[in-house]
Protein backbone atom coordinates (compact mmCIF):
# COMPACT_ATOMS: atom_id res chain seq x y z
CA UNK A 1 0.00 0.00 0.00
CA UNK A 2 1.03 3.25 -0.48
CA UNK A 3 1.99 5.23 2.57
CA UNK A 4 0.51 8.79 2.59
CA UNK A 5 1.94 11.21 4.82
CA UNK A 6 -1.57 12.55 5.67
CA UNK A 7 -2.14 8.64 7.10
CA UNK A 8 0.58 7.86 8.72
CA UNK A 9 0.27 11.91 10.43
CA UNK A 10 -3.36 11.08 11.14
CA UNK A 11 -2.88 6.99 12.86
CA UNK A 12 0.11 8.17 15.16
CA UNK A 13 -0.54 11.46 16.44
CA UNK A 14 -4.50 11.01 16.81
CA UNK A 15 -3.81 7.66 19.08
CA UNK A 16 -1.16 9.79 20.83
CA UNK A 17 -3.71 12.54 21.66
CA UNK A 18 -6.67 10.06 22.36
CA UNK A 19 -4.20 7.99 24.77
CA UNK A 20 -3.10 11.15 26.16
CA UNK A 21 -7.08 12.14 27.05
CA UNK A 22 -7.74 9.00 28.08
CA UNK A 23 -5.44 9.19 30.98
CA UNK A 24 -6.29 12.79 31.47
CA UNK A 25 -9.88 11.33 32.06
CA UNK A 26 -8.51 8.72 34.32
CA UNK A 27 -7.02 11.74 36.67
CA UNK A 28 -3.60 10.88 35.97
CA UNK A 29 -1.81 13.54 36.10
CA UNK A 30 -3.94 15.15 38.77
CA UNK A 31 -3.76 18.59 37.63
CA UNK A 32 -5.81 21.60 37.56
CA UNK A 33 -5.73 25.45 36.47
CA UNK A 34 -3.72 26.35 34.35
CA UNK A 35 -1.43 23.08 34.59
CA UNK A 36 -4.82 21.14 33.29
CA UNK A 37 -5.26 23.56 30.49
CA UNK A 38 -1.90 23.18 28.93
CA UNK A 39 -2.03 19.29 29.10
CA UNK A 40 -5.58 19.23 27.49
CA UNK A 41 -4.41 21.72 25.13
CA UNK A 42 -1.60 19.69 23.99
CA UNK A 43 -4.08 16.41 23.69
CA UNK A 44 -6.52 18.18 21.79
CA UNK A 45 -3.74 20.02 19.51
CA UNK A 46 -2.77 15.99 18.84
CA UNK A 47 -6.32 14.67 18.44
CA UNK A 48 -7.85 17.18 16.26
CA UNK A 49 -4.19 17.73 14.48
CA UNK A 50 -4.32 14.10 13.50
CA UNK A 51 -8.20 13.64 12.54
CA UNK A 52 -7.74 16.86 9.98
CA UNK A 53 -4.87 15.73 8.45
CA UNK A 54 -6.82 12.63 7.54
CA UNK A 55 -9.10 14.96 5.54
CA UNK A 56 -6.20 15.45 2.88
CA UNK A 57 -5.98 11.89 1.61
CA UNK A 58 -9.80 12.17 0.80
CA UNK A 59 -10.70 12.60 -2.75
CA UNK A 60 -13.61 14.81 -2.10
CA UNK A 61 -12.67 17.12 1.56
CA UNK A 62 -15.90 18.62 1.10
CA UNK A 63 -17.72 16.10 1.53
CA UNK A 64 -16.23 14.77 4.46
CA UNK A 65 -19.20 15.30 6.47
CA UNK A 66 -21.28 12.77 4.73
CA UNK A 67 -18.80 9.89 6.49
CA UNK A 68 -20.70 9.76 9.88
CA UNK A 69 -23.82 9.16 8.25
CA UNK A 70 -22.32 5.61 7.08
CA UNK A 71 -21.77 4.68 10.75
CA UNK A 72 -24.12 1.16 10.36
CA UNK A 73 -21.92 -0.19 7.79
CA UNK A 74 -18.37 1.87 7.78
CA UNK A 75 -15.36 1.60 10.42
CA UNK A 76 -14.57 4.85 8.79
CA UNK A 77 -17.59 6.71 10.04
CA UNK A 78 -18.16 4.88 13.51
CA UNK A 79 -14.00 6.34 13.91
CA UNK A 80 -15.42 9.18 12.97
CA UNK A 81 -18.56 9.68 15.46
CA UNK A 82 -16.73 8.14 18.02
CA UNK A 83 -14.07 11.11 18.05
CA UNK A 84 -15.98 13.31 17.81
CA UNK A 85 -18.07 11.70 20.91
CA UNK A 86 -15.28 11.64 22.85
CA UNK A 87 -13.67 15.80 21.95
CA UNK A 88 -17.58 16.68 23.35
CA UNK A 89 -17.48 14.43 26.47
CA UNK A 90 -13.72 15.32 27.46
CA UNK A 91 -14.21 19.08 26.85
CA UNK A 92 -17.10 18.83 29.84
CA UNK A 93 -14.71 17.21 31.74
CA UNK A 94 -11.45 19.88 31.22
CA UNK A 95 -13.78 22.74 31.35
CA UNK A 96 -14.59 21.22 34.90
CA UNK A 97 -11.38 20.76 35.91
CA UNK A 98 -9.61 24.00 34.33
CA UNK A 99 -12.25 26.67 35.71
CA UNK A 100 -14.05 25.16 38.45
CA UNK A 101 -11.82 22.74 40.27
CA UNK A 102 -14.06 20.21 39.59
CA UNK A 103 -13.31 16.17 38.36
CA UNK A 104 -16.69 14.69 37.47
CA UNK A 105 -15.30 11.44 37.94
CA UNK A 106 -17.48 9.38 35.91
CA UNK A 107 -17.59 11.42 32.88
CA UNK A 108 -13.72 11.26 33.20
CA UNK A 109 -14.29 7.88 33.09
CA UNK A 110 -16.56 7.84 29.99
CA UNK A 111 -14.19 10.16 28.45
CA UNK A 112 -10.90 7.65 29.01
CA UNK A 113 -13.38 4.39 27.63
CA UNK A 114 -14.68 6.66 24.84
CA UNK A 115 -10.96 7.25 23.85
CA UNK A 116 -9.84 3.57 23.86
CA UNK A 117 -13.12 3.14 21.62
CA UNK A 118 -12.03 5.64 19.00
CA UNK A 119 -8.68 4.47 18.82
CA UNK A 120 -10.10 0.53 18.43
CA UNK A 121 -12.61 2.10 15.79
CA UNK A 122 -9.49 3.71 13.98
CA UNK A 123 -7.98 0.43 14.12
CA UNK A 124 -10.67 -1.58 12.82
CA UNK A 125 -11.22 0.54 9.20
CA UNK A 126 -7.59 -1.09 8.80
CA UNK A 127 -8.44 -4.50 10.31
CA UNK A 128 -11.32 -5.00 8.56
CA UNK A 129 -10.10 -4.71 4.86
CA UNK A 130 -10.07 -8.81 3.98
CA UNK A 131 -7.93 -8.08 1.09
CA UNK A 132 -5.07 -6.52 2.80
CA UNK A 133 -4.31 -10.11 5.04
CA UNK A 134 -1.71 -7.93 6.60
CA UNK A 135 -3.98 -6.56 7.88
CA UNK A 136 -6.53 -8.64 8.76
CA UNK A 137 -5.72 -10.29 11.71
CA UNK A 138 -6.04 -9.54 15.44
CA UNK A 139 -2.45 -8.15 16.18
CA UNK A 140 -3.51 -4.78 14.57
CA UNK A 141 -6.40 -3.55 17.13
CA UNK A 142 -3.60 -4.79 19.87
CA UNK A 143 -0.80 -2.79 18.39
CA UNK A 144 -3.01 0.74 17.47
CA UNK A 145 -3.82 0.41 21.14
CA UNK A 146 -0.68 -0.19 22.72
CA UNK A 147 0.87 2.44 20.43
CA UNK A 148 -1.96 4.97 22.18
CA UNK A 149 -1.49 3.72 25.54
CA UNK A 150 1.97 4.07 25.85
CA UNK A 151 2.18 7.48 24.22
CA UNK A 152 -0.22 8.66 26.42
CA UNK A 153 1.01 7.70 29.07
CA UNK A 154 4.17 9.09 28.39
CA UNK A 155 2.92 12.44 28.01
CA UNK A 156 1.14 12.20 30.96
CA UNK A 157 4.04 11.02 32.48
CA UNK A 158 3.51 8.20 34.59
CA UNK A 159 6.65 6.27 34.11
CA UNK A 160 6.22 3.09 35.35
CA UNK A 161 3.14 2.48 32.94
CA UNK A 162 5.21 3.60 30.28
CA UNK A 163 7.88 1.25 30.52
CA UNK A 164 5.68 -1.77 30.96
CA UNK A 165 4.20 0.05 27.80
CA UNK A 166 6.90 0.59 25.87
CA UNK A 167 8.64 -3.42 26.60
CA UNK A 168 4.73 -4.54 25.68
CA UNK A 169 5.05 -2.51 22.25
CA UNK A 170 7.88 -4.08 21.42
CA UNK A 171 6.43 -7.35 21.89
CA UNK A 172 3.45 -6.46 20.03
CA UNK A 173 5.28 -4.97 16.88
CA UNK A 174 7.97 -7.78 16.34
CA UNK A 175 4.51 -10.33 16.57
CA UNK A 176 2.95 -8.20 14.29
CA UNK A 177 6.05 -8.42 12.03
CA UNK A 178 6.39 -12.28 11.91
CA UNK A 179 3.02 -13.22 11.54
CA UNK A 180 1.78 -10.61 9.17
CA UNK A 181 4.94 -11.53 6.93
CA UNK A 182 3.28 -14.66 6.38
CA UNK A 183 -0.27 -13.81 5.91
CA UNK A 184 -0.26 -13.28 2.23
CA UNK A 185 1.20 -16.90 1.76
CA UNK A 186 -1.31 -18.41 3.77
CA UNK A 187 -4.19 -16.57 2.28
CA UNK A 188 -4.04 -19.00 -0.01
CA UNK A 189 -4.29 -15.63 -3.09
CA UNK A 190 -2.79 -16.32 -6.34
CA UNK A 191 -2.35 -15.10 -9.56
CA UNK A 192 -4.77 -17.92 -10.48
CA UNK A 193 -7.22 -17.36 -7.82
CA UNK A 194 -7.34 -13.56 -8.96
CA UNK A 195 -7.30 -14.63 -12.37
CA UNK A 196 -9.66 -17.39 -12.17
CA UNK A 197 -7.57 -19.21 -14.45
CA UNK A 198 -6.44 -21.77 -12.10
CA UNK A 199 -8.09 -24.95 -13.67
CA UNK A 200 -6.19 -24.56 -17.01
CA UNK A 201 -2.50 -24.73 -15.12
CA UNK A 202 0.21 -22.25 -13.90
CA UNK A 203 -0.75 -18.64 -14.97
CA UNK A 204 2.03 -15.96 -15.59
CA UNK A 205 1.63 -12.25 -16.51
CA UNK A 206 1.75 -11.78 -20.64
CA UNK A 207 1.41 -8.23 -20.55
CA UNK A 208 0.30 -5.37 -18.12
CA UNK A 209 -3.05 -4.77 -17.32
CA UNK A 210 -2.06 -0.81 -18.09
CA UNK A 211 -0.23 0.77 -20.34
CA UNK A 212 0.48 3.60 -18.02
CA UNK A 213 -0.38 3.86 -14.11
CA UNK A 214 -3.36 4.38 -12.49
CA UNK A 215 -5.35 4.73 -9.48
CA UNK A 216 -4.77 1.48 -8.33
CA UNK A 217 -0.83 1.15 -9.20
CA UNK A 218 -0.41 4.56 -7.25
CA UNK A 219 -2.55 3.34 -4.16
CA UNK A 220 -2.54 -0.12 -3.44
CA UNK A 221 0.48 -1.35 -4.79
CA UNK A 222 3.95 -0.42 -3.37
CA UNK A 223 7.02 -2.05 -3.30
CA UNK A 224 9.94 -2.12 -0.46
CA UNK A 225 12.80 -4.17 -0.70
CA UNK A 226 13.84 -6.63 2.10
CA UNK A 227 17.04 -5.02 3.21
CA UNK A 228 15.74 -1.80 3.74
CA UNK A 229 12.30 -3.03 5.49
CA UNK A 230 14.62 -4.96 7.65
CA UNK A 231 16.67 -1.80 8.58
CA UNK A 232 13.93 0.46 8.96
CA UNK A 233 11.92 -2.02 11.16
CA UNK A 234 15.24 -2.52 13.43
CA UNK A 235 15.77 1.42 13.62
CA UNK A 236 11.58 1.71 14.02
CA UNK A 237 11.96 -0.68 17.07
CA UNK A 238 15.15 0.51 18.66
CA UNK A 239 13.57 4.27 18.43
CA UNK A 240 10.12 2.94 19.17
CA UNK A 241 10.77 1.50 22.09
CA UNK A 242 14.41 0.00 23.36
CA UNK A 243 16.09 3.72 23.50
CA UNK A 244 13.01 5.37 25.36
CA UNK A 245 12.92 2.04 27.52
CA UNK A 246 16.68 2.42 28.47
CA UNK A 247 16.75 6.55 29.00
CA UNK A 248 13.54 5.78 31.48
CA UNK A 249 15.24 2.63 33.36
CA UNK A 250 19.00 3.61 33.73
CA UNK A 251 19.62 7.54 33.71
CA UNK A 252 18.72 9.57 36.32
CA UNK A 253 15.59 10.92 35.92
CA UNK A 254 15.24 14.90 34.07
CA UNK A 255 12.88 16.55 31.97
CA UNK A 256 15.17 17.62 29.15
CA UNK A 257 15.64 12.94 29.31
CA UNK A 258 12.06 12.71 29.02
CA UNK A 259 12.01 14.79 26.06
CA UNK A 260 14.52 13.35 24.11
CA UNK A 261 12.46 9.92 25.24
CA UNK A 262 9.56 10.75 23.63
CA UNK A 263 10.70 12.45 20.69
CA UNK A 264 12.27 9.35 19.75
CA UNK A 265 9.90 7.04 20.61
CA UNK A 266 7.48 9.60 17.98
CA UNK A 267 10.40 8.99 15.96
CA UNK A 268 10.13 5.21 15.68
CA UNK A 269 6.20 5.12 15.84
CA UNK A 270 6.23 7.28 12.07
CA UNK A 271 9.03 4.78 11.21
CA UNK A 272 6.95 1.42 12.48
CA UNK A 273 3.70 3.01 10.78
CA UNK A 274 5.07 4.60 7.53
CA UNK A 275 5.83 0.46 7.54
CA UNK A 276 2.66 -0.78 8.23
CA UNK A 277 1.58 0.66 4.76
CA UNK A 278 4.54 0.21 3.24
CA UNK A 279 4.64 -3.91 3.72
CA UNK A 280 0.78 -4.22 3.31
CA UNK A 281 0.19 -6.27 0.25
CA UNK A 282 -3.34 -6.08 -1.65
CA UNK A 283 -4.84 -8.47 -3.23
CA UNK A 284 -4.74 -6.40 -6.56
CA UNK A 285 -1.15 -6.66 -6.83
CA UNK A 286 -1.90 -9.72 -8.06
CA UNK A 287 -3.13 -8.62 -11.77
CA UNK A 288 -0.11 -6.34 -11.79
CA UNK A 289 2.49 -9.30 -11.04
CA UNK A 290 3.60 -7.50 -7.11
CA UNK A 291 2.25 -8.74 -4.41
CA UNK A 292 2.95 -5.04 -2.59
Amino acid sequence: MHPAPSIIFFTVFSGLGFGMLAFLGLGKPDVSGFTAFVFFAIAYALAVGGLISSTFHLGNPQRALKAFSQWRTSWLSREGCLAVATLIVMGLYAIGIIFFNTRIGMLGLLGAALCVLTVLGTSMIYTQIKTVPRWHHWTTPLVFLSYALTGGAFLTGQVQITAAGLVTIGILQILAWVIGDKRFAASGSTIETATGLGTIGKTRMFEAPHSSKNYLMKEMVHVIGRKHARNLRIIGLVLLSLLPWALLMFFPFSHMLAVVAILAHVAGALTTRWLFFAEAEHTVGLYYGQRG
